[in-house]
C-alpha cells in the first residue's frame, strides 16, 4: 500500500462478526470516499514551487525516515515545555490533534504527545511563515505525526484548548506520517464522558457515543484517549509496585511454563490442545510450578505472567486471558503470614498510586468519574463465618458451607463499608468444598480451610491459602476434585523429597486496576481483551 492509499475502515480480522453484503458495500463506499478525500487533501496541500519558504514545511520523504543519518537534532518532550523555555527555539514531535484555520493567514494546531497537548500558532510573516505554509498546515489530517520547530511563548490569557500553558510560534512544520482523512472513530468522541453526553441530551443536542465493541475493534485509536493513557500507565505502576515490593521482601521472580500436561486448577475451564501428539492445555495459573519452586528451596517467589481460563463467562469482570500476579512463600507457623504480605503490599500500592499517579487518575476520573478507594492502614480481616453472620443479620441467607455469589459479595462489601469504613478487606477461613484441591483444611474443622479472599469495592480480587504439602493427601484431594493424578504426577512427586509448609495468593492485574479506579468493565483495563467472543485485534 502506498502512503496515499487509505486502509479499509474495518477488516475481517477486526470484526467480531462476518459482515453482511449490505455492510460490506457500505464499507467499500466509505473506503472510496477516503481515497477521494486523500487525493483531494494531497492536491490541497501541494507546495507551490515558487514559494521561497518551501523548505520550512512539507512531507518528509520516506527515504529520510529509513534511518538515513543521525542529524544531531534534539526533540523536546511536551511534558518539559514550561515558561522557563520562553523565547527559546524548540523542536517537538507529536500528533496533530486539532487543526483550525483563522482566515488564510493564521492557523492553530494542537499537538499531542503522551497525554500532554500544546497549542502551536502559525502566523503569516515575511521571511518566516508563508500563506502556502498556512495552507499546508490546514490540510494536514488529524492524528497525523508532525514535527514542529518554533519559539516558546507565554500568552497573557490562560489556554483552555491544551494542557500546557505555553504556545509555540511555528517556524517550521513537517508531516512525518499522514493519518487517513476520515478516521473510523474520532478521539474526541472516544474521550467523551457519559456525563457530557447526558448533559448535551438535556440541552437538545446529540453527541456521538462510541460503544465498547467499536472501541475494541479500533483499539489502537481508542487507547489514545487521555483516560486510556491514564489507565494503562496506572496498570504499569501496579505491576512495578508489585515487583519492587516483593523484591524488597526477599522474593525471587520466576517464569513458569504456560503449556502444561494437566489442569492446574481443576474443572473444565481449560484450553486444551495437542502438544506433539500428547494432550496438553494452557495453564489456568502458575500454581503448580510456583509450589514446586518452593520445594526447590527458593523460599519466596512471585510471577507476573499470562493466565488462561476457558470459562464462558459473559460478565463485566471475567476474561479468557489476563495477567496474573502470583505469590508463593514458606510459612513458619500460620497462614496469616501470607495475609500479612497482602496487607503490606496493597496498602503500600494504594498509597503509591494516589501519590505518584495523580495526573493519570485525574484523566481517568474526567471520563469515568469515581471516588477514591477507602482503605485502612491495617487491613480489616473477617472470618467467613463472620461475613455470613453479617449477611444473615441484613436478611441475606447464605449456605455456611457454600460460596458467596456476586450479589452477596457486593452486599457484604456494602455492610463492611458501613460498619468499618473500608472498601478493602480480607475474608478468610472459607469452606473447603469451594476451594481448589491443593488447599489445606483447618486443623479443628475439616469442613473449613486455611484460605482467604480479598475484596475491593465489593468484588473479589485475590484468592489465597495455605497449600497441602503432604503428597499422599494431595493425591487424595486431586482425585476427589476430578483431576487425573497421572497428569500432575511430577507436581505431586516434588513433595516427596521434603516440602516446607507454604502458602500464597494470586490476583488479576486488570481486576486490580478496574476496581481501584471503579471502572464498570474489565475490558477497559485489558489492552487487547480476550473473552469468549473476542480474539482480535
Amino acid at each position: 500500500m502506498s502512503s496515499e492509499e487509505a486502509p479499509p475502515l474495518i477488516s475481517d480480522e477486526t470484526s467480531d462478526k462476518k459482515l453482511s453484503k449490505k455492510e460490506a458495500a457500505k464499507l467499500e463506499r466509505q473506503r472510496k470516499r477516503q481515497e477521494a478525500a486523500a487525493a483531494s487533501a494531497i492536491s490541497a496541500v501541494a507546495i507551490e514551487a515558487d514559494d521561497p519558504l518551501a523548505e520550512n514545511y512539507g512531507e518528509i520523504a520516506l527515504k529520510d525516515l529509513q534511518s538515513k543519518k543521525i542529524s544531531g537534532k534534539k526533540w523536546t518532550e511536551l511534558k518539559n515545555l514550561t515558561d522557563l523555555l520562553k523565547d527559546q527555539v524548540v523542536l517537538i514531535r507529536g500528533r496533530a490533534q486539532t487543526i483550525r484555520a483563522v482566515g488564510k493567514k493564521m492557523a492553530f494546531i494542537v499537538v499531542r504527545e503522551r497525554g500532554f497537548t500544546v497549542q502551536c500558532v502559525l502566523n503569516v510573516s515575511p521571511g518566516a511563515v508563508s500563506p502556502q505554509m498556512v495552507k499546508f498546515a490546514t490540510g494536514v489530517s488529524r492524528e497525523s505525526i508532525v514535527d514542529i520547530e518554533g519559539v516558546v511563548s507565554v500568552p497573557a490569557q490562560p489556554i483552555t484548548g491544551a494542557t500546557l500553558q505555553v504556545e509555540i510560534q511555528v517556524n517550521k512544520l513537517y508531516c512525518v506520517n499522514k493519518a487517513v482523512p476520515t478516521l473510523p472513530i474520532n478521539i474526541e468522541d472516544a474521550a467523551r464522558s457519559e456525563t457530557d453526553i447526558e448533559k448535551a441530551l438535556q440541552l437538545g443536542e446529540q453527541l456521538v457515543r462510541v460503544n465498547q465493541d467499536t472501541r475494541l475493534n479500533f483499539r489502537v485509536l481508542d487507547m489514545r484517549t487521555p483516560a486510556n493513557q491514564g489507565i494503562f500507565r496506572v496498570q504499569c505502576q501496579v505491576e512495578n509496585i508489585f515487583r519492587q515490593f516483593l523484591l524488597s521482601e526477599g522474593f525471587v521472580g520466576i517464569h513458569t511454563p504456560k503449556l502444561i500436561a494437566g489442569s492446574s486448577e481443576g474443572g473444565s475451564a481449560v484450553f486444551r490442545l495437542d502438544y506433539k501428539g500428547t494432550p496438553a492445555c494452557l495453564a489456568q495459573s502458575p500454581q503448580l510450578h510456583k509450589q514446586m519452586s518452593i520445594c526447590g528451596d527458593f523460599g519466596r517467589v512471585f510471577e507476573i505472567g499470562p493466565v488462561f481460563r476457558a470459562e464462558d463467562s459473559f460478565t463485566h469482570r471475567h476474561l479468557c486471558e489476563f495477567t496474573g500476579l502470583d505469590v508463593e512463600m514458606e510459612i513458619k507457623e500460620h497462614y496469616s503470614e501470607v495475609m500479612d504480605v497482602v496487607d503490606r503490599l496493597f496498602v503500600g500500592m494504594f498509597d503509591c498510586l494516589n501519590e505518584n499517579c495523580s495526573m493519570e487518575l485525574e484523566a481517568i476520573n474526567k471520563q469515568y468519574p469515581f471516588e477514591k478507594l477507602k482503605y485502612l492502614r491495617n487491613t480489616l480481616r473477617l472470618t467467613f463465618e463472620e461475613g455470613v453472620q453479617m449477611l444473615k443479620e441484613a436478611g441475606v441467607e447464605i449456605d455456611p458451607l457454600g460460596d458467596l455469589n456476586t450479589e452477596s459479595e457486593r452486599k457484604l462489601g456494602q455492610l463492611v463499608l458501613e460498619n468499618y469504613g473500608t472498601e478493602f478487606y480480607i475474608l478468610h477461613h472459607y469452606p473447603l468444598a469451594v476451594r481448589p484441591f491443593y488447599t489445606m483444611p483447618c486443623y479443628d474443622n475439616p469442613s473449613y480451610s486455611n484460605s482467604f479472599d480479598v475484596f475491593i469495592r465489593g468484588e473479589e480480587i485475590i484468592s489465597g491459602a495455605q497449600r497441602v504439602h503432604v503428597p499422599e493427601y494431595l493425591s487424595e484431594r486431586a482425585q476427589a476434585c476430578g483431576i487425573d493424578v497421572k497428569t500432575i504426577s511430577t507436581y505431586i512427586d516434588s513433595f516427596r523429597y521434603g516440602a516446607p509448609p507454604h502458602g500464597g495468593f494470586g490476583v488479576g492485574l486488570e481486576r486490580v486496576v478496574m476496581l481501584f479506579c471503579a471502572l464498570n468493565n474489565i475490558r477497559k483495563t485489558s489492552l487487547f481483551p480476550r473473552d469468549p467472543q473476542r480474539i482480535t485485534p
